[in-house]
C-alpha cells in the first residue's frame, strides 16, 4: 500500500498524539512521554519517539504507528483511520477499494444515515410540523442561536418520514436495521425509532453525528427521554454529549464541568462555561471518564439536586476517584437544576458556584451527617465506615493525613482510630502487591546497534554480515529481534521499528525492542556508524576472550583425562587464536 506509507512519512506521530494527549513532553531529543490515555496511571509510562514514529506504553502494553494509535483511540477501522489522517493534513486519499471492506462500508453508510436524520430533524423543527417543538424550545428559553449551535430537531408524528428516506437514498435493508433510527416491523417494512420528540444529535469526539437523545413532547408518553440503541458507531459507555465542543474548553480551563443532561449543557454553554458536558443517558463510565482524562484531570460534578441526582453524584465520585481524577462537587441553591440556575441566577452566579465547589471529601461527609446519627457511637462509626473508601482514593498523602484529622473531628470519631485504619489499610496494599518480573537487560551495545540497524541502510549494509559472524550476538537478551532485522535484509524488504515490531512472535521480544529503542531516552542521542563499528569491534574482542577461555579449559580437561594429542591439538588452536 504505497498510500500508507506516504501518509505515514508525511504524518508526524508526536502533534497528532498531543491532540489526544495534551500534557505530551519532551524527554530527549527524540523521546516524548506522558500519560498513557489508554490506561489509567499517575505516573507516565506512554512514550512516543518521533525518530521512530511510534508509540509505546511500558504500563499496560499499547503500541504501533500512528495509523493504529488512532485506530485506538478514536474507536475506528483501519480505512476511517487512514481517512481522518489524510484530511487532517491535506493529502488526497486514491479511490480504490482496497482502503475498504464490509465493516467499513456500513459505518460509511450508519454515518451517512445520521447526518441525513440530523438535516431531516432540523427541517422538520423549522417547518409547520415543528410548531410544539418549538413552544417547548420557547419555553426552556432556548435561542435560535443556541437551536442552530446544538442541531436541535423534531421526530415528527408519523413514524415513517426516516424510513421512507433511507428507502429512496437506496440503503439496504441490513444498513437501515444496523443504524438504530429505524425498527423492523414482523412483515419486514420499517418504522421510525423516534415520533413527536424534541431531538438532540449526539456526536463523537471528531465531531460526527452517532446518536440522538429525544425528548417526548406527550405528557402522557412512558419514556420522558429515548436515546438511540448502540450501534457499530455509537457504544454509550464511550461517548460523552458534548464533548467535541467542551475539548477546547477543558483543556483552557483544566477541568470539566459534568452535569446531567441535554438542556443543562446548552444552558450551561450558553453561560460561558464551554467545558460542560454529559454522560448520555446511562451512568458515568470507566471509559468515559478516561476519554475525560485526556484533556484534564480535574473535574467538577453538578447534578441535580434532587435525591436522584445526589445518588447519582455519589455514585460518580467513586469511579471518578478510582480513573485518578481530582473530583470537586458544585451545590445549586433552590432546588434548581443547572439550565433553570443558570436562567434565573445569571451566568455569574453560576460560575461563582463552579469556581468555589467544594471537594468531594466535604461533600461526601456531608451526606454521611445527613444519613446517620452522630449522636450516637453506632451512627458516628457507620458515618466513618461510609467515608473510608473515598479518603483511602486520595492519592496526596499530605491530604489524606490532614483529612484524617477532619474526619475525627467532623463525626466525634478518635483520631487514633482513624489513623490505625490507614496503616492497615497500607499493610494489606504492600501484602497484595506483586513485583513484576524484571525484564532481561539490553546492555549499551546492543541498544546502539539496534538504533543504527533500524535507522540507516549504510550501517546496515556494514554491520549486518560482520554480526551474522559473532557467536556473541546469539547470547543478547535481544537475539531474536536481531534475527528478525537480518530476515528482513536478506528479503530487502523495508526496514523500520513498525516493520520490525510486526514480525516478532512473542510478547516479550516487544517489550525489548521498545525499551531498548523507545526506552528512557539514554542512547537517544544520533547514533554514528563510528560508534556501531566500535561496537562490532568490542564484540569480536570479547567473542575471541571467551573463545580463548574456552579452549584453556578444553586443554586443561584434556590433559587432566591424559589425551595429550587433543591437548596439543588445542594449544595450537589456542596459539593461533593469541597471535591474531
Amino acid at each position: 500500500m504505497e498510500f500508507v506509507e506516504q501518509l505515514k512519512a508525511s504524518v508526524d506521530i508526536v502533534k497528532v498524539v498531543q491532540e489526544y494527549v495534551p500534557r505530551l513532553r519532551r524527554s530527549s531529543a527524540s523521546r516524548f512521554v506522558g500519560l498513557c490515555p489508554f490506561h489509567n496511571e499517575k505516573t507516565p509510562s506512554f512514550s512516543v519517539h518521533a525518530g521512530h514514529q511510534f508509540y509505546k506504553c511500558f504500563g499496560c502494553g499499547a503500541g504501533g504507528d500512528v495509523l493504529k494509535f488512532v485506530m485506538e483511540i478514536e474507536r475506528i477501522t483501519f480505512y476511517e483511520a487512514l481517512r481522518l489522517l489524510a484530511d487532517r493534513h491535506g493529502i488526497p486519499m486514491p479511490k480504490r477499494s482496497e482502503y475498504s471492506d464490509p465493516d467499513t462500508k456500513l459505518r460509511a453508510a450508519l454515518f451517512q444515515m445520521h447526518e441525513l436524520a440530523d438535516q431531516s430533524f432540523r427541517a422538520q423543527l423549522a417547518a409547520a410540523v415543528g410548531a410544539e417543538a418549538r413552544s417547548y424550545i420557547d419555553k426552556r428559553a432556548v435561542t435560535p442561536a443556541q437551536v442552530e449551535q446544538f442541531g436541535l430537531g423534531y421526530a415528527e408524528r408519523s413514524g415513517r418520514q426516516l424510513a421512507r428516506l433511507f428507502e429512496q437514498r437506496g440503503f439496504t435493508p441490513e444498513q437501515m436495521e444496523a443504524s438504530g433510527l429505524v425498527l423492523k416491523r414482523p412483515d419486514g417494512s420499517f418504522y421510525d425509532r423516534f415520533r413527536h420528540r424534541l431531538m438532540f444529535p449526539i456526536h463523537n469526539e471528531m465531531g460526527k453525528v452517532v446518536a440522538f437523545g429525544g425528548r417526548a413532547l406527550d405528557p402522557n408518553e412512558d419514556a420522558k427521554y429515548l436515546n438511540s440503541s448502540e450501534t457499530p458507531i455509537y457504544r454509550k459507555s464511550w461517548v460523552l454529549y458534548n464533548l467535541h465542543r467542551a475539548k477546547e474548553g477543558i483543556r483552557k480551563a483544566e477541568r470539566a464541568v459534568l452535569v446531567e443532561g441535554y438542556m443543562d449543557v446548552i444552558g450551561v454553554y450558553a453561560s460561558g462555561v464551554h467545558e460542560v458536558v454529559a454522560s448520555c443517558g446511562t451512568a458515568l463510565t470507566s471509559q468515559q471518564i478516561q476519554t475525560l482524562k485526556r484533556h484534564a484531570g480535574k473535574i467538577v460534578v453538578n447534578f441535580d439536586p434532587d435525591p436522584a441526582g445526589a445518588g447519582a453524584t455519589e455514585r460518580s465520585i467513586q469511579t471518578l476517584l478510582e480513573e485518578g481524577m481530582h473530583v470537586r462537587i458544585a451545590e445549586l441553591d433552590g432546588g434548581l437544576d443547572p439550565d433553570d440556575y443558570c436562567k434565573q441566577r445569571g451566568a455569574e452566579a453560576y460560575k461563582a458556584r463552579i469556581d468555589t465547589a467544594k471537594g468531594y471529601f466535604f461533600w461526601l461527609a456531608d451526606r454521611a451527617r445527613a444519613k446517620f446519627d452522630m449522636r450516637s457511637a453506632e451512627g458516628r462509626v457507620a458515618g466513618f465506615q461510609f467515608l473510608l473508601p473515598a479518603i483511602h482514593r486520595l492519592a496526596d498523602k499530605l491530604e489524606r493525613v490532614a483529612v484524617v484529622n477532619d474526619v475525627a473531628g467532623y463525626l466525634g470519631v478518635d483520631a487514633s482510630l482513624v489513623l490505625e485504619n490507614f496503616r492497615k489499610a497500607a499493610a494489606e496494599r504492600r501484602e497484595k502487591t506483586v513485583q513484576a518480573a524484571a525484564p532481561e537487560p539490553v546492555h549499551a551495545v546492543e541498544r546502539i546497534l539496534l538504533g543504527l540497524l533500524l535507522a540507516q541502510a549504510e550501517a546496515r549494509e556494514q554491520l549486518i554480515p560482520a554480526l551474522r559472524q559473532i557467536p556473541a550476538t546469539g547470547q543478547f537478551a535481544t537475539r531474536r529481534i536481531f534475527e528478525t532485522l537480518f530476515a528482513l535484509y536478506d528479503g530487502g524488504g523495508a526496514i523500520s521499528f513498525n516493520e520490525v515490531d510486526q514480525r516478532l512472535e512473542k510478547d516479550e521480544d516487544r517489550v525489548l525492542l521498545a525499551a531498548a529503542v523507545l526506552g528512557d531516552g539514554t542512547h537517544d542521542q544520533s547514533l554514528t556508524l563510528e560508534q556501531g563499528l566500535a561496537c562490532l569491534r568490542a564484540l569480536e574482542t570479547t567473542g575471541r576472550e571467551q573463545e580463548r577461555t574456552a579452549l584453556k579449559a578444553r586443554v586443561k580437561a584434556a590433559e587432566r583425562e591424559g589425551n595429550f594429542n587433543e591437548a596439543l591439538r588445542l594449544a595450537e588452536e589456542l596459539a593461533r587464536i593469541e597471535r591474531v
